[in-house]
């Protein structure tokens, strides 16, 4: 069975934490390969102003390139409504019946587990692996279902990122530089 990680997000954009986050989770749970799954439609983030979803897809594909075993899964944009996790394993299982799946989340998700849509149910068919977070409570009820490691700390975040682009500000070593000059070529966030 091939064990593949699945890293959700916005990826609005995506940034050096985010890579570090799989490769980690890839070499400390010897997953096969990481997916990085950009939401269509996050449902903890409505109304949030989001670049298009092509932009977005276009910057993971640019952030990952070089990486053998880091892979985009549009699976949720094959669908239409919001993107809840329950919905997607669902459909992955069905369609990989040779993987087993891991989620990777970060510290600050751990806590809000019981609140996820179908999380029983989602706890039989995957494997959570919790990133751990200072500041962040890295305890669930679910806590011995998650396999926890500890990931270097790089406090890096997409909002962040967009407040520095509107401010005029650096935004290099933030990112990757293929998705920096994505960026600026279609002018995003400025």
């Amino acid at each position: 069975m091939r064990k593949i990680g699945l890293l959700g997000g916005t990826f609005d954009p995506p940034h050096f934490g985010h890579l570090l986050i799989a490769e980690q989770a890839l070499e400390a749970c010897q997953l096969d390969e990481v997916w990085f799954m950009p939401t269509k439609i996050p449902p903890h983030k409505k109304g949030s102003n989001l670049c298009t979803d092509e932009d977005r897809i276009e910057m993971v594909k640019r952030a990952i390139n070089n990486h053998p075993f880091f892979h985009l899964s549009l699976i949720e944009f094959e669908r239409s409504g919001p993107s809840y996790t329950i919905e997607t394993m669902k459909e992955l299982q069905s369609k990989y019946k040779d993987s087993n799946f891991y989620f990777i989340i970060g510290g600050d998700m751990i806590e809000y587990l019981p609140k996820w849509k179908g999380i029983d149910e989602l706890l039989k068919m995957i494997t959570f692996i919790g990133v751990k977070r200072p500041g962040f409570i890295s305890t669930s009820i679910y806590s011995d279902n998650l396999i926890f490691i500890n990931v270097p700390q790089l406090e890096i975040s997409s909002s962040d990122i967009r407040e520095r682009l509107k401010l005029g500000r650096s935004i290099r070593y933030l990112l990757p530089d293929q998705v920096i000059a994505y960026i600026k070529e279609r002018q995003i966030y400025g």
